[in-house]
This record gives structure tokens, C-alpha cells and sequence, in this order.
């Protein structure tokens, strides 16, 4: 298995060395990655809807969304919970993502939401998966490197809910975190890191529920011998700090004994490399297909100061759509 992930990192590298095109999905583990050819989307029968490189083709005419969920309830959902703040409590890390997969039931197939999402990005693969992120991973461009972690939610409809999800001390603590991590992940492959704008704050519109989504924006220029080499800068980034937490190898270990579900390709990372460029994102508001059965995986980042039922809530808050 380490061996097959090693070659395909290298491939990657000697694709972006000679500047060919390809497409690219590693999942959350980083124990299966698939690399594709523009020509080999379409065979594969996967759907790509980036800011600059689309494969969109049958246009699907809108339609009102039926969406029905059926979260856990709050006494299941503590049981990871506590194992994730005995955890932080104890110091074995700073700051966890957890995650958990919840059924939902829906008049829409996955090509139907891919279609009808309104969001940066979006990919159908097949029967297998849909997604429809608002958070870029990395974006290269020119050698320089460019990562826009985004992290802390509040309901948008609340009082005062920007000033709130700025000044609250969990919400601040959470971002920190992860803007700290990241920055110190450019640093392993770029010199001049710097943060270009902190605590950004992004509206997200749904059918279901507005929310305000806090973001940061980090930049650095890529060392020599990362140049032109998308596998080697791939292979010390991942897992994509922002939907893991700190520090990632301990981390790592606490979410796998914590959660009661596969990842899969869940918070994996996606990308398109045009031949000089590279635009890539993190596979977070994700429905995986099963045995004819739909899943919506949606979590939230848990610190020390988190709460069993904003954290609780902040999950339920992330399964939507945006179709409005």
C-alpha cells in the first residue's frame, strides 16, 4: 500500500514536470488516490465544476429540494464527543475535527445535487459520491502557494452573529489553531510565509439554514525544489490541516478511535493541475451513496472550550445544501 501511494505521489510529480493537465482525489487517510486524465473523467463518469476548469455537460432543470436527515441524537453523539475533550484535556492535542455520518433521504439523485448546488466547487463521482465545498485546500499559481482555511460557523440569522462568531473565545481559539498549523505546513515547502487577511468573514445561503463561516488567507512562495512537483508538495500537506486538527499525527489516532464511521473520501482533498497552475479543495459537504442508501458526513472542530450542545447543534448546522 505505501508503496503504490509513493508512486502515485511521483506521479503527479513528473506530470506537473512535463506540464500535463490531470485531476486528482486523495481521501482522508491517504490510502487510495486516483489520478485522471481530462479525456478519463468523462469514461470514469466523474463530474468536475471548479472556478476554472468545468466538465459539466446535461444541465438538469431545477426542481424544489426534499431533504430529510436523521441525525444521531445528543447522548450518541457525546460518546465520541467525550472521548475527543478527555483527549484535549489531557493535552494529546489542541484541537480535533470530529465528524460523524448521518442518514438522510432526499428526491434528488447525486448528479441532481451536483447540478443544483450553488457553491466554488463541486465533483460527482458516478453512483459513489457528491460534493460541494466552499473551502479551497491550496491553490499554486506562479509558484506561489495560497491556502484559505476556514474555520468557525455561527447561524447567520442570530443577533449580532459576525461580531459574536469573531469575539467567541472558542470560535477564536479554534481559528488560531488551525491558521497557526497551516502556516507552519506552507513552511515546510514555501519561504516567505505570511497571513494576508485574518478572520475573514464569508456568508454561506441555504434552503435550510444561513450561515456566517470564518476564514483566513495564507501565502508563501514555493522553495526551488518544490517547484513544478504537485505529488512532493501534496505528500507534506496532507491531511489537510484544516479538517484534521493539531498536532496531526496524535490527532489522527484520537479521531480514528473516536469516530463510529469511514471517512473515506471525506475531508480528502481534490484538485486540477491546467499544466502550470494548480486549484484544489478540501471534500467537506459530502453525501456518499451505499447499498441505495444516501449519508450526509458533517462535523465541526472541538477544543477544550467546546460545548457538548453547540457542538452537537454546529454538526446538524452543516448538513444542507446550497440550492436556493
Amino acid at each position: 500500500m505505501f508503496s503504490n501511494i509513493k508512486n502515485k505521489f511521483l506521479e503527479m510529480d513528473l506530470l506537473s514536470e512535463k506540464s500535463e493537465p490531470f485531476f486528482f482525489m486523495i481521501d482522508f487517510k491517504i490510502e487510495n488516490i486516483l489520478i485522471y486524465k481530462e479525456t478519463s473523467l468523462k469514461t470514469e463518469k466523474i463530474l468536475v465544476d471548479f472556478p476554472h476548469f468545468k466538465n459539466k455537460t446535461d444541465e438538469f432543470i431545477p426542481q424544489n429540494l426534499s431533504l430529510k436527515s436523521f441525525p444521531q441524537n445528543k447522548s450518541e453523539y457525546e460518546i465520541g464527543f467525550k472521548k475527543v475533550q478527555e483527549n484535549l484535556k489531557l493535552g494529546n492535542s489542541y484541537l480535533i475535527n470530529y465528524t460523524c455520518e448521518t442518514p438522510i433521504e432526499s428526491n434528488f439523485t447525486l448528479q441532481q445535487f451536483f447540478y443544483l448546488a450553488k457553491e466554488k466547487y463541486k465533483v460527482c463521482k458516478n453512483d459513489d459520491f457528491v460534493f460541494f465545498s466552499p473551502e479551497t485546500f491550496i491553490e499554486i499559481k506562479n509558484q506561489k502557494i495560497f491556502t484559505h482555511p476556514m474555520k468557525g460557523t455561527i447561524d447567520a440569522s442570530k443577533e449580532n452573529a459576525i461580531e459574536n462568531l469573531k469575539n467567541d473565545i472558542k470560535e477564536k481559539a479554534e481559528h488560531y489553531t488551525v491558521v497557526d498549523l497551516l502556516r507552519n505546513d506552507l513552511s515546510i515547502v514555501a519561504d516567505k510565509v505570511k497571513v494576508d487577511e485574518f478572520q475573514r468573514i464569508d456568508f454561506i445561503k441555504t434552503k435550510q439554514k444561513n450561515l456566517y463561516a470564518m476564514s483566513s488567507d495564507i501565502s508563501g512562495t514555493l522553495k526551488p525544489e518544490f517547484q513544478n512537483k504537485i505529488g512532493s508538495i501534496l505528500q507534506k500537506l496532507l491531511p489537510a490541516g484544516s479538517i484534521l486538527g493539531a498536532p496531526k499525527q496524535k490527532t489522527l489516532e484520537i479521531i480514528l478511535a473516536s469516530e463510529t464511521h469511514e471517512r473515506g473520501f471525506y475531508t480528502g482533498v481534490c484538485g486540477y493541475f491546467d499544466g502550470i497552475n494548480l486549484d484544489s479543495c478540501v471534500m467537506i459537504r459530502f453525501i456518499e451513496k451505499k447499498d441505495e442508501k444516501l449519508y450526509f458526513k458533517s462535523g465541526g472542530g472541538i477544543t477544550h472550550l467546546s460545548k457538548l450542545a453547540d457542538e452537537y447543534q454546529e454538526m446538524k448546522n452543516k448538513i444542507y445544501v446550497p440550492i436556493h
